[in-house]
């Protein structure tokens, strides 16, 4: 910060990516600015895609939509979210979402506060290396005692389901958070794994927050969205609790609309705090995104983002490679690049050298 808040108040660090940010603004970075690249922030682009869906590029607002939304979302949204989960995730099953299941919030960050502060006084274990604003956002929250879990590159940041249970049981875990498709080692939990991760949080009550906002950019097996909402047995029982927006699988992180989808109880208490955290978030777009849930559309922008940012990742790879990066792991899921730049030469190798360097760039 450029000056010393009063001592009434504590100096609160950006994040990464809003750090990025920052200094590039500072040197003259516009988004609308060709001759700079964006690769410090962690954001689709935006446009039309080779087989992809036509672009919402207006939104109409009925003027009864000026009004605020509900604090769990407007019903025709959380109908549509339950309805893509059910179609997708469990078709043949006794257990459906409903609206009740969803709750509606402003954006990414503001649906995990929602979950982090209705948390009771439990032990929190999360991941490092994980998503870097759940580190900032967790000591915000006094209830709970958040507890990292280190993951090893030996491993390719693989953590077994014998060693989940291992720390539940042993540290005494009410709650774990986690992002899958992992931010940023790329690292996905799929299929039988899945499965045993939902069945071991079933048995030993833990409550298990999934972050699926790359649930689209899956590169192994079928290329098909994973969610760990197809092996929930019982929806309103089960403690699991998912979260998912437009922002990266639909591709319009400026709507700022995401959801959570849990038991009921869970949604009843995540609104509740939502009630005096946010208010609720835009009632025009919830209204507009209800037509882009859809199973069909839902689809095709699956594909079409999964062609399009597959050449991606490989092209990053390739040349991060050629530049001597040292990759870990084969990054099958999110748009990232998870790696070491100790290899290159001084001040290249470390991360706030390489940054500065590439800002100059």
């Amino acid at each position: 910060m450029s000056e010393t808040p009063p001592a009434s108040f504590r100096t609160v660090p950006r994040t990464g990516v809003i750090f990025v940010m920052a200094e590039a603004a500072k040197l003259g970075y516009k988004a609308t600015d060709s001759s700079w690249s964006n690769l410090g922030q962690g954001m689709p682009e935006t446009g039309p895609l080779p087989g992809g869906p036509a672009r919402r590029g207006a939104v109409a607002i009925d003027p009864a939509d000026q009004e605020y939304a509900p604090v769990a979302g407007l019903m025709e949204l959380r109908s549509a979210v339950a309805a893509l989960y059910n179609a997708r995730y469990r078709k043949g099953l006794k257990s459906q979402y409903t609206a009740e299941n969803v709750s509606i919030a402003g954006g990414g960050r503001a649906a995990l506060t929602r979950v982090v502060a209705a948390l009771g006084p439990v032990n929190l274990g999360h991941f490092l290396p994980d998503y870097t604003a759940y580190e900032e956002l967790l000591d915000i929250f006094h209830s709970f005692a958040s507890i990292p879990i280190l993951l090893e590159p030996e491993t390719s940041y693989s953590f077994s389901v014998e060693a989940l249970r291992k720390e539940i049981a042993g540290r005494g875990l009410g709650a774990l958070l986690l992002s899958n498709p992992s931010n940023p080692t790329g690292k996905v939990i799929a299929g039988t794994e899945l499965e045993r991760w939902v069945e071991t949080a079933r048995k030993l009550d833990c409550a298990v927050i999934f972050d699926e906002f790359y649930s689209h950019y899956v590169w192994n097996g079928d290329g098909s969205p994973v969610s760990a909402a197809r092996y929930v047995e019982d929806v309103d029982k089960d403690p699991v609790i998912l979260l998912d927006g437009l922002t990266k699988n639909w591709r319009y992180p400026g709507w700022r609309v995401s959801w959570i989808v849990g038991p009921k109880a869970v949604i009843d208490a995540v609104s509740s705090a939502g009630s005096f955290l946010d208010g609720g978030g835009s009632r025009p777009l919830q209204r507009a995104a209800a037509e882009l849930v859809t199973e069909k559309n839902a689809a095709a922008e699956a594909a079409s983002l999964q062609a399009a940012f597959r050449a991606k990742r490989d092209l990053m790879r390739a040349e991060l490679t050629k530049m001597d990066v040292i990759l870990d792991g084969p990054g099958d899921g999110t748009f990232y690049c998870w790696g070491s730049v100790e290899r290159l030469p001084r001040p290249l190798n470390t991360g706030m050298g390489f940054f500065k360097k590439a800002l100059e760039a």
